[in-house]
């Protein structure tokens, strides 16, 4: 058996022995049930240990096992505290670490990618990963002219191991819907089939890259780095030096993670109207506040194009939901096929489900926290609850998925901040349809 098929094996019966030890788990718990023990204490039992076994696993794994724990991590904030708590670590390790390529393996993606004189290109090269992401992992090192470079290298098979492990993780999602309360697994598992296959061609990527470059070369608080050179399956940009978002999420003061969080916000929304573009990977470890004070952003493999900006609709639902207009906001809401066809609902039900989520635009700040975002995660999963019920009667449209996820994972990092940020003025500035 080749390395590679070895290794495919692995990975498959890593993934595998997640819904084992959860059915174990399951039967555990139903054997408590059976002697008096309680539900509540019994059902965070469980989900703490199957959120410890997953993210174990994932966190060994490249590809997309690796690809949708780092999604899943931004929800994190959304996990009550007493289940987040034993795993918190897991998924911030997930965010940023991955086993390293041998250096011949890297060497020999170079000269694929960059000809067999690759050496020449660089004045040196590092050959230690710098770090490690769910395809490829980046080296430090300085091109012929002397500027500092990040050179991020695919790994080799990385296309079949990721195709195979969606495919794998498709197969029991409802496993995971348990960690993200509120959120559909089975949609953003699709969606980001999707996304990874198109990051696997690093040209895209680099073209990416540099349409956001140029839309924010200049800003004095988003900093996108220029691509150098690119091919199928490497990409050369300039290096960032600063303080990775996971780092200030574990250990910064308040000032550092309100001014991250600013910045955070005004990437998120401004960069549609600016660069008719979405950055669809909204994880810690794609962003890095810089000393300069600017927020860094280093990965472009997941982007959605937006021709005409974020669409004007959501910005008048917003506001809509904002100036209490429930009959306007549910005329709207069907119109724009938010509402399943044949589905009987009030408008005032409507509008007290989606009020709670525009809160954080109702003041000139909003701080955001784990407990507001817990709190609405609650709200939604509620199978007793009014508002479990309205969530059976909305859709989400397809064009409005991709934009819907990512929206929702910028505000869980701005929760694991704790930022208090200036959100009313950001989307006042960026979003169509919120003031007209």
């Amino acid at each position: 058996m080749t390395d590679i098929p070895r290794k495919a094996v692995q990975r498959t019966a890593k993934l595998a022995s997640l819904p084992l030890g959860v059915a174990g788990r399951v039967v555990g718990g139903w054997g408590k049930r059976l002697i008096g023990g309680d539900a509540e204490e019994i059902n965070a039992e469980m989900a703490a240990k199957t959120a410890e076994q997953v993210f174990a696993v994932l966190g060994q794994l490249k590809g997309g096992a690796m690809k949708f724990g780092q999604a899943l991590s931004v929800f994190e904030a959304a996990v009550p505290e007493e289940l987040a708590a034993p795993y918190r670590e897991a998924l911030t390790k997930l965010q940023s670490s991955a086993p390293p390529l041998p250096a011949r393996t890297v060497h020999r993606v170079l000269a694929e990618q960059l000809g067999s004189g690759w050496t020449r290109r660089f004045a040196s090269f590092d050959n230690e990963p710098a770090a490690a992401a769910s395809i490829g992992q980046v080296h430090h090192a300085v091109w012929h002219d002397g500027r500092e470079v990040a050179v991020k290298v695919q790994y080799p098979g990385a296309d079949e191991a990721l195709l195979a492990d969606l495919r794998q993780l498709q197969r029991f999602s409802r496993l995971f819907q348990t960690l993200v309360p509120g959120v559909e697994v089975k949609p953003l598992l699709a969606e980001l089939r999707d996304r990874m296959v198109e990051e696997l061609d690093y040209r895209g990527e680099a073209d990416y890259q540099r349409a956001f470059a140029k839309a924010f070369h200049g800003d004095e608080q988003i900093f996108v780095p220029k691509v150098v050179a690119s091919a199928p399956k490497v990409v050369v940009s300039e290096w960032l030096e600063g303080t990775p978002l996971a780092t200030i999420i574990r250990s910064g003061t308040a000032e550092q993670r309100d001014r991250a969080g600013l910045l955070l916000a005004e990437f998120h929304f401004s960069a549609p109207f600016r660069a008719h573009l979405l950055h669809a990977d909204p994880h810690p470890g794609n962003f890095m506040v810089l000393d300069d004070g600017r927020l860094g952003i280093l990965d472009f493999g997941a982007v959605a194009r937006l021709p005409q900006g974020i669409p004007r609709p959501l910005g008048v639902m917003t506001r809509l939901a904002l100036e209490n207009k429930p009959a306007e906001l549910l005329e709207l809401l069907r119109t724009e096929h938010f509402i399943r066809p044949g589905m009987e609902v009030h408008a005032e039900d409507v509008f007290d489900y989606l009020a709670p989520f525009v809160e954080p635009l109702r003041p000139e700040r909003f701080r955001f926290t784990r407990r507001w975002l817990q709190a609405q995660a609650e709200r939604v999963s509620d199978l007793r609850a009014p508002d479990s019920r309205m969530v059976r009667s909305l859709n989400l449209p397809p064009q409005y998925l991709l934009i819907h996820r990512v929206t929702l994972g910028a505000t869980g990092i701005l929760c694991q901040l704790n930022a208090e940020v200036p959100a009313k003025s950001i989307v006042t500035r960026w979003q169509p349809g919120f003031t007209d």
